[in-house]
């Protein structure tokens, strides 16, 4: 009984990549938070609390997400496609 120890050095080669990518500070955004773009044809940056995912309206703004995107962004992040307005309205609702 072997244990082979390339494919598992491989392994955690790809696990400790993509840990770095996702802990990596890219442009500011705070611990906790996430970037957004939002807008119909041009597109603004928010950053916006985790704690955003769990509230339902919020979840159907990701929902309109899926439906337009699917998981191909053209911003590079997550990119919402609603009215601005209506982004604001939403979130600052969620702030309460």
């Amino acid at each position: 009984m072997g244990f082979r120890l390339l494919p598992m050095i491989s392994s955690a080669k790809q696990v400790y990549k993509l840990q770095a990518l996702l802990t990596r500070n890219h442009t500011g955004v705070p611990k906790g938070h996430f970037a957004v773009y939002v807008g119909e044809s041009e597109k603004k940056r928010y950053v916006v609390p985790i704690t955003y995912l769990n509230h339902p309206s919020f979840q159907n703004l990701l929902r309109k997400a899926e439906e337009e995107y699917g998981f191909h962004h053209p911003m590079g992040g997550l990119t919402i496609p609603c009215n601005e307005n209506d982004f604001v309205d939403v979130t600052s609702r969620l702030k309460l």
